[in-house]
């Protein structure tokens, strides 16, 4: 017979001089991304989120690590004060947030979305192709 250990749910215990939520939200508003943005990627209701950002609910830790991982940062930084934290908006997060929301994504949506981007990656490749044989022509 095997025994399974039943599954734990750890809640993130925060002292009171650190506001997560409010670090959520400033690295979400940084990043230029909408709550609805955040709540797709990790799978959870407007309602629940909305009380994580008003600071009406600790996130437990695997919430924790789903919104970091949606918003392209690290635990730690959700965790750090809002002067250290420095230059959230270095890369184009766009474009980053993008390919990362991409791992939430059906295997069949994400292969949708790879075929779209091959045929615009060989479209371009073609158009490069017909350019520098018609110069060749002249």
């Amino acid at each position: 017979m095997i025994n399974k250990a039943p599954k734990r749910k750890f809640i993130a215990v925060l002292s009171n001089n650190m506001d997560i939520s409010k670090n959520i939200k400033r690295i979400r508003e940084a990043k230029k991304l909408s709550q609805k943005e955040v709540i797709s990627a990790i799978d959870m209701g407007a309602a629940q989120y909305s009380r994580i950002e008003n600071g009406k609910t600790d996130p437990s830790v695997n919430t924790l690590v789903k919104i970091a991982k949606a918003m392209g940062v690290s635990m730690a930084e959700l965790f750090t004060e809002k002067d250290v934290l420095k230059d959230i908006n270095s890369v184009d997060t766009t474009f980053m947030e993008r390919v990362s929301l991409i791992n939430s994504l059906s295997e069949d949506e994400q292969n949708t979305i790879f075929s779209i981007l091959d045929a615009f990656i060989s479209k371009r490749k073609l158009k490069s192709t017909l350019k520098n044989v018609l110069q060749d022509i002249d």
